[in-house]
């Protein structure tokens, strides 16, 4: 469009000398000759005005030309008021928020109810790819420690005492502590089973000579196993055995001292501490971590595995809940607001900073060239119209000339 412009005035300065050469051939000639003339007029006033904002015309040392460049800190800081002052308001950024379903945007967009449904999936299955590459990036020991330590403090503030006796005495009322009792009871009979020799052997050694010289320790060993295999045997098939209700009396008081006594509640805090401090299971949670990482890489980048594509499914149940829930919607609109709000407020001043600090850091070639840029062809078109209608008021002005 510039090389156009140029074009054309040079075309009316050609017409302006061809005129001016037949002028006195035909009275018509002085018509277009007083277009050519104020043509050429207004077009080379338009293209002053024109490069003056940007630059010198010629490069002559013009009073205020190069106005864009000679200005730009003022710009600058005028751009940055205005906005802060009609875009950066906790007001403005409010009222329009109010006026926006965001949640109900987000939930179309998640659930694929929405338009581009292609680019949906797209997103929900590049959330899985876009995980996996952060959790292989990320130092594996490091975040592992990370995360050790904020379990760590959280275990420490908690008191977990009380919660271990209540825990306790909810199972007991529940009676699923009874499974707990029949499982111990055939762990005992099968570890004594597995352990026979041994008893066996401390009978013996237990024994005196004669009991030994008389071949009666064997027996002695028998006996003590057949009791201790019938009292196991009476105790599981037995719900009301004493023996069961001496293991139930006991888990109830360790359930009582665990929440009420307070030596109790020290003594299981000191051994909470002395397992945090233990290097042997800072090593088993890193082991548990690294393998959990790893799951959760195949997991991410395998959505056919078992329980692959978590996320995505994940992100699809998100939509389809901010999609149907007005409630929801309402809370998650009204926390969106919040936060737009409450980062206007916060940080409105140093965005129109950077704004206003950007742009002072350009020179004036620099800002010239993309305001320059941004406005484009219209720019141009200023100079094609001031000599259309230059010619068009010369030629009027020439009419009214040869009225008169």
């Amino acid at each position: 469009m510039r090389i156009v412009a140029g074009l054309l005035l040079l075309a009316m300065a050609a017409l302006f000398l061809i005129a001016h050469r037949y002028v006195e051939v035909h009275p018509a000639w002085g018509y277009v000759l007083a277009f050519a003339e104020a043509a050429m007029v207004g077009g080379l006033a338009d293209w002053f005005a024109v490069t003056a904002l940007f630059r010198r015309p010629l490069g002559l040392p013009i009073p205020h030309t190069a106005i864009i460049p000679e200005n730009k800190n003022r710009i600058a800081d005028t751009m940055a008021a205005f906005l802060q002052a009609n875009f950066l308001t906790p007001a403005v950024v409010a009222r329009r928020m109010r006026a926006m379903n965001v949640a109900r945007a987000a939930g179309d967009f998640l659930s694929g109810t929405g338009s581009g449904s292609g680019l949906q999936s797209r997103v929900r299955e590049g959330a899985g790819e876009l995980l996996a590459e952060i959790l292989e990036s990320l130092d594996p020991e490091r975040l592992g420690g990370q995360v050790r330590a904020g379990l760590g403090a959280q275990i420490e503030k908690l008191e977990v005492s009380p919660l271990l006796g209540r825990a306790l005495s909810a199972a007991i009322a529940d009676k699923r502590h009874l499974p707990l009792i029949e499982g111990l009871i055939r762990w005992a009979g099968l570890t004594l089973e597995d352990n026979e020799e041994m008893v066996r052997a401390m009978v013996s050694q237990r024994s005196n000579a004669l009991v030994r010289w008389a071949g009666l320790d064997d027996r002695l060993a028998s006996s003590v196993l057949d009791g201790i295999y019938k009292l196991l045997a009476e105790v599981l098939v037995d719900p009301d055995h004493p023996l069961r209700r001496k293991v139930q009396e006991g888990l109830e008081n360790l359930a009582h001292d665990l929440e009420h006594d307070p030596v109790m509640r020290a003594r299981v805090e000191e051994t909470k501490r002395e397992l945090l401090a233990n290097p042997a299971l800072g090593q088993w949670w890193m082991g548990v971590w690294e393998r959990m990482r790893q799951r959760m890489i195949d997991m991410a980048r395998n959505p056919q595995m078992e329980g692959g594509g978590w996320l995505a499914s994940a992100l699809a149940e998100l939509g389809s809940a901010l999609h149907r829930d007005p409630r929801l919607q309402r809370q998650v609109n009204r926390f969106a607001r919040r936060t737009a709000v409450g980062v206007t407020s916060r940080y409105g001043g140093q965005i129109v900073q950077l704004v206003s600090e950007t742009v002072r850091r350009w020179d004036g070639r620099t800002i010239s060239d993309r305001i320059e840029g941004a406005v484009g062809r219209d720019l141009q078109f200023i100079r094609v119209n001031g000599t259309l209608v230059g010619g068009l008021v010369g030629l009027t002005i020439h009419a009214v000339g040869q009225l008169l």
